[in-house]
């Protein structure tokens, strides 16, 4: 099985009845305590299957196909029902299961599973440890102008270390 990635606030989700493809963020409205992946811990809020009814920014994808009148289509009112496809291997603060990339939403009108998630949220935000840990050759070949060896030394000489050179 290969890895998923965890489903964080800000996450875009799409519903495959809606006339025009839109996506809309989820927002966690259910927990304050348990983060993703962001550095600080303070962003990114982990999403569980806790998150029903209308916990999306915009609560909307457009136009629904399921709801043809004369003259179009009626508007989407997203209401979440039941998240499928969780992680259910270990339960956050909030008593949830948590979402994962591959999760889907039960939605009154379209039914089971119709919403999916777009893209789960997560960013890769650099740190002073992906610093430290990176290839001195492999960086000055993709960023000749960076001397990675001053600028360690210059971290260094700010903390008031001193460093072999």
């Amino acid at each position: 099985m290969s890895e998923k990635h965890v489903v964080v606030q800000g996450a875009t989700c799409k519903c495959k009845f809606s006339v025009a493809p839109q996506t809309d963020k989820l927002k966690v409205l259910t927990q304050t305590k348990d983060f993703g992946n962001d550095k600080d811990g303070s962003k990114k809020l982990i999403a569980t299957d806790k998150e029903i009814g209308q916990t999306l920014e915009k609560n909307t994808f457009g136009n629904c196909i399921l709801q043809p009148t004369s003259g179009g289509y009626l508007p989407c009112i997203t209401v979440i029902i039941k998240w499928s496809n969780v992680y259910d291997k270990f339960t956050l603060s909030n008593q949830g299961k948590i979402l994962l990339e591959d999760s889907k939403a039960t939605c009154p009108i379209g039914g089971p599973d119709c919403i999916s998630i777009d893209y789960h949220g997560q960013k890769t935000e650099g740190s002073n440890t992906n610093s430290k840990n990176a290839n001195e050759q492999v960086h000055s070949q993709l960023n000749p102008m960076v001397d990675m060896k001053d600028m360690t030394r210059k971290q260094a000489d700010g903390l008031g270390l001193t460093l072999s050179k």
